[in-house]
């Protein structure tokens, strides 16, 4: 944990997170700290929200964090908090790594993949074509975006409702922030596609 904890500081200085993060929540509980307690927790036992509650109130854990003791609500209200903000987060962040680390190449790889939900309430759930042969069960359809090799940072995350097809979910997460013209190179094993889109990278591949 403490060597985690110091990779962590690190990165969160290097980038500016306490920034990033912070000014989205001005009282009470520090936010950074609980970012920090969650994603140690996360790294270590990866449980539920209500064990990661227990497992951030034992006293050294607060301590390290200087953090009071907390209902584990407060963790609801944190990604809550945290959805709410994403894109403006997410924003940061990707200008935060751009700045300081200076990336030459905005080549991103995308890959989107369906997953089963195993229970009624989420708003995101829908029902449809299921590879996993479960018609019955919900889905939602994750993207999740790359810079290319060599760098290989993560950069985004998207979820759609349903299992979407990719190029419509491609679509509707990109086609919002359409600023300038360029020629979208689509590569899928052997076959090739040019379409000329709107996108604000000179290209990408997936």
């Amino acid at each position: 944990y403490p060597l985690r904890r110091q990779r962590q500081m690190c990165i969160r200085d290097r980038l500016n997170f306490g920034d990033i993060f912070g000014k989205h929540k001005s009282k009470g509980l520090d936010l950074n700290s609980l970012l920090i307690g969650l994603l140690s927790y996360k790294l270590t036992e990866n449980f539920s929200i209500k064990e990661a509650g227990k497992w951030l109130n034992q006293e050294e854990i607060l301590e390290i964090l200087n953090l009071e003791r907390f209902h584990e609500r407060v963790l609801y209200r944190t990604l809550e908090l945290l959805g709410r903000n994403r894109e403006e987060i997410l924003s940061d962040i990707l200008d935060s790594l751009f700045s300081v680390y200076g990336f030459e190449d905005t080549n991103i790889n995308l890959d989107w993949m369906s997953v089963v939900l195993y229970g009624t309430k989420s708003k995101l759930g829908k029902y449809g074509y299921s590879r996993d042969h479960r018609p019955d069960k919900l889905q939602i359809t994750v993207g999740i975006s790359e810079l290319a090799e060599p760098i290989n940072i993560p950069i985004g995350v998207t979820v759609n409702r349903g299992n979407v097809l990719n190029l419509e979910h491609f679509s509707d997460t990109y086609n919002p922030n359409l600023t300038e013209a360029y020629i979208l190179l689509c590569i899928n094993g052997l076959h090739a596609s040019v379409f000329p889109i709107q996108f604000k990278v000179p290209s990408c591949v997936f």
